[in-house]
């Protein structure tokens, strides 16, 4: 059955030339449709029209037609089409409206009135499926990106809608919260709803998909998925032998936002040229471990130490950082700062921005503006690398770019240390991994070439 049909779309956002989508003529049927393809393709407009955000939100113009669950996504306004089309945003940061987890999840079924006792029962049910059942009760500003993720994607399952639409689902979580994830798509499949995913991890997805589509430089193109084959890319770096004095230290720290203990009782110490990766699940206390590091969270017990100098920080929500009208003013901002007199133009280029270096950061796609926040926190030599989930909706090129980034900074000195899931990002890269979890810190050892 076809969910959604789409003739002869093009749409342009406001003020530019050039269509975001062109020419697009695609069915969407029942099942897991995988949507791939590099980032700023037009991966997320493609989907956005979907539940009406292009272009009830977004503006622009539109041309050729598109309907979903039989309604003309122009004529039909957002409100009724969000009762059919669930949609998970790329940063869960920015979907929650109320302050409780339980409160989060009830949200839409507040708005389409449903009774109260069936109201508990589909939110018992939709917490169990996305696997936060053990959320209860928590407020959402304390909780991991990953675990935010988890309800935003709960909160879409209470509704039981006809389509529903995850934007890089996985990108922020663990791999056990990538399988819970996975495993409730297929679900949803198998009640008859259609599912697409946007996706750059692709290997089980794959396994379980029945259609893929490509998006690139605004085509659309459908593809089997039997045919899909992973592409290897030789990303390691050379390691120098022996990294410098030490860069900072934790001894026997117990932190936690809001009086709540996240570590506890950590001594864990980096070194200059060294590259530290924290690895864990959602929740461990990575990103705690990382503000504490920062000196943006004071620890409750114990003590820190670090030699004088720049501290480079990348949060799990990039948007925070962007502030300046243009990707370049972002950069020579920081420059500015750092009273260095390096180009703009070579982390830009490096990184993929030189065709964006005069776009608004905010409207950029989000493996875009993932890029645009390390370009404007990176350059000026910093002493110190703090990253949070630094791939987090990019691509492979993108991720190839950012490890050249990280050595060069690894090789001139920087004390680097990052939060990641992605394995191939910690092979390629780590000194040293950490296991973060349940607020234990334990070394994993040495990696070495």
């Amino acid at each position: 059955m076809v969910a959604a049909r789409l003739t002869d779309l093009t749409y342009w956002y406001p003020n530019s030339a050039l269509p975001a989508l062109d020419g697009v003529s695609l069915d969407l049927s029942d099942g897991i449709t995988v949507v791939a393809g590099p980032s700023g393709g037009g991966k997320s407009t493609l989907l956005r029209v979907l539940n009406g955000l292009v272009p009830h939100f977004h503006g622009g113009r539109i041309a050729g037609h598109a309907q979903v669950a039989g309604m003309d996504i122009v004529r039909t306004p957002t409100r009724n089409l969000s009762r059919s089309v669930g949609f998970v945003f790329q940063d869960p940061e920015l979907q929650a409206v109320y302050d409780i987890v339980e409160r989060e999840v009830a949200f839409g079924l507040e708005n389409i009135g449903l009774p109260a006792a069936a109201m508990r029962e589909r939110i018992d049910e939709a917490l169990a499926e996305a696997g936060v059942e053990h959320l209860v009760g928590r407020q959402v500003r304390t909780l991991s990106g990953g675990e935010r993720q988890r309800v935003a994607i709960a909160s879409v399952l209470a509704m039981r809608p006809r389509v529903v639409v995850l934007d890089e689902p996985t990108s922020q979580l663990d791999p056990e919260g990538a399988s819970l994830v996975i495993s409730a798509a297929i679900r949803m499949s198998e009640a008859g709803r259609a599912v697409l995913i946007s996706e750059h991890r692709l290997e089980r997805l794959m396994q379980v998909a029945a259609g893929l589509v490509v998006v690139a430089g605004g085509q659309v193109e459908r593809h089997e998925p039997s045919a899909w084959r992973r592409g290897r890319t030789q990303i390691g770096t050379m390691r120098p032998a022996h990294p410098g004095p030490e860069a900072w230290s934790l001894i026997g720290v117990t932190a936690g936002p809001a009086g709540r203990v996240v570590l506890r009782d950590v001594d864990l110490a980096g070194r200059q040229g060294e590259v530290v990766a924290l690895s864990g699940p959602n929740g461990g206390g990575k990103t705690t471990l990382l503000r504490v590091i920062a000196g943006m969270l004071a620890p409750q017990a114990g003590s820190i130490e670090r030699r004088p100098g720049r501290i480079a920080y990348l949060p799990q929500n990039p948007t925070a950082l962007l502030h300046r009208p243009t990707v370049r003013s972002e950069v020579e901002l920081t420059l500015n700062r750092a009273a260095d007199r390096e180009d703009p133009d070579m982390i830009l280029g490096t990184l993929g921005l030189a065709g964006l270096s005069e776009r608004y950061p905010r409207d950029l796609s989000s493996g875009e503006r993932q890029r645009a926040a390390l370009a404007a926190v990176l350059p000026g030599r910093p002493d110190l690398v703090l990253l949070d989930e630094p791939t987090r909706g990019m691509d492979s090129f993108a991720r190839a770019a950012l490890i050249q980034v990280v050595a060069q900074l690894r090789d001139a000195g920087s004390a680097i240390v990052l939060a990641t899931h992605d394995s191939e990002l910690r092979d390629a890269l780590a000194d040293r991994v950490v296991l973060v979890c349940a607020g234990k810190v334990t070394e994993q050892g040495a990696v070495r070439a």
